[in-house]
């Protein structure tokens, strides 16, 4: 990775995109079994290039701490052998996916005789914009070549090392396959400059920008890209524990849901318990996280069934803390979590604990948010544990893609339409 002089950034996102346009047009047309073998080498690749993987990741590490990096954002850049074994899987689940390249959504015939089909197509070249996590490199590049799209991918400054070293498994996987190495790119630049010409001056060869990061990163994302863009601003997930939970499983699920992982999109920031089982299950679900070591900011009934917790403020609903801290509200049945998940909710995912399935049905019928679950973690917002190999990211949107954004997701359609020499009267 280097800095470019400002005056070639055009110049070398140019040369990215020209690249990308071809390639995108080979890799429409390349077989499944191609594409598959690709991902296999590159899996391969990583498995045996672990120890270069940790030593660029560490490199990536040790400039973090030194410039003071959150304990949160060291977590999403952090690698480790668990981890890097999840890369190599992931890279092998996404090839054992089915292709859905050409299939055929759809086939009817008019009375003319026309025969028309509805057939799954890519939808060209991609960017993903992202921070941090470096699997993104690999996920994201693994369901675009699927996918039969062309990936440019401009990863955060933070890992740009760990980039580069999980970049070049899948370049030794595309090289194995024989396919162009411009499927997927790397952007060979740490200056900024590039993430705005990407989103601003690549009209000609971007169909859709997808960005993965905080919330500054996806909104500068949503505000200045001049193509399409799947992504979500925030995940301010909410867990609603109903008067009809069982206690032991509220506990499990509320402490996975916020401390599982707390950096992540769909962990739980926001905890609501129905009043009506205030006095059996608020006790041991707070203690349950307090004892974890999360912070709880509550409304006042929160306040007084445990003395730790601190007064929560009208902004504690809105915020996605990405950390060791959640806040928690006592509301007035399922209608109230319900018009309290509408009113601060993100659209992201949410989930209910209860034994009751009319109330868990109203639940999941009347949340309107990308993934609604019924007694299961929120930690599950995951296209991997969707069975999609992986994912991009969770789209809170309602155009073209919602929820985990894996290989369907990034595909289109066209018809194609066969006549006997039809005119239109």
């Amino acid at each position: 990775m280097s800095v470019v002089h400002a005056d070639r950034i055009g110049e070398l996102m140019e040369g990215l995109g020209k690249a990308a346009t071809l390639a995108a047009a080979t890799l429409a047309r390349a077989p499944t079994a191609r594409k598959n073998a690709a991902l296999a080498a590159a899996a391969a690749a990583v498995r045996a290039r672990s120890d270069a993987i940790l030593a660029a990741n560490e490199r990536d590490l040790a400039a973090a701490r030194a410039a003071h990096m959150s304990a949160a954002r060291l977590e999403r850049l952090r690698l480790d052998p668990r981890r890097v074994e999840a890369i190599a899987a992931s890279l092998s689940d996404v090839a054992a996916l089915p292709d859905p390249i050409g299939t055929r959504v759809a086939e009817w015939q008019r009375p003319n005789g026309l025969r028309i089909q509805r057939v799954v197509v890519p939808l060209g070249v991609i960017g993903i914009v992202y921070e941090s996590r470096p699997n993104v490199t690999t996920d994201a590049g693994a369901l675009c070549l699927k996918s039969g799209n062309a990936a440019i991918l401009r990863g955060g400054s933070e890992s740009q090392y760990s980039n580069a070293a999980l970049h070049a498994c899948l370049a030794a996987g595309l090289e194995a396959a024989q396919l162009p190495p411009a499927c997927v790119q790397l952007v060979p630049t740490t200056d900024r400059a590039a993430v705005g010409y990407m989103l601003a001056g690549m009209t000609e060869y971007l169909d859709v920008i997808v960005p993965r990061g905080g919330k500054s990163l996806v909104a500068r994302v949503q505000q200045e890209a001049r193509v399409p863009v799947i992504g979500h601003l925030e995940g301010n997930c909410h867990v609603y524990i109903d008067r009809d939970a069982d206690v032991r499983m509220a506990r499990a699920i509320a402490l996975n849901a916020k401390m599982r992982r707390t950096g992540i999109c769909g962990a739980a920031e926001t905890l609501l318990v129905d009043r009506a089982c205030v006095a059996t299950h608020l006790g041991p679900v707070l203690r349950e996280l307090l004892e974890a070591g999360c912070e709880v900011r509550g409304d006042a009934t929160v306040q007084q069934a445990d003395p730790r917790v601190h007064p929560a403020n009208e902004d504690d609903w809105y915020t996605e803390y990405l950390d060791a801290i959640i806040a928690a509200r006592v509301v007035d049945g399922v209608d109230a979590a319900i018009a309290h998940i509408a009113r601060y909710g993100s659209a992201h995912t949410e989930s209910i604990v209860t034994e009751n399935q009319a109330t868990a049905e109203r639940f999941l019928q009347h949340v309107d948010s990308a993934i609604v679950l019924h007694n299961a973690s929120t930690q599950f917002a995951d296209g991997g544990e969707f069975g999609m190999g992986a994912e991009i990211g969770i789209s809170t949107g309602r155009f073209h893609a919602r929820g985990p954004v894996g290989v369907e997701q990034l595909t289109s359609y066209k018809y194609l339409v066969r006549g006997t020499g039809q005119i239109r009267p």
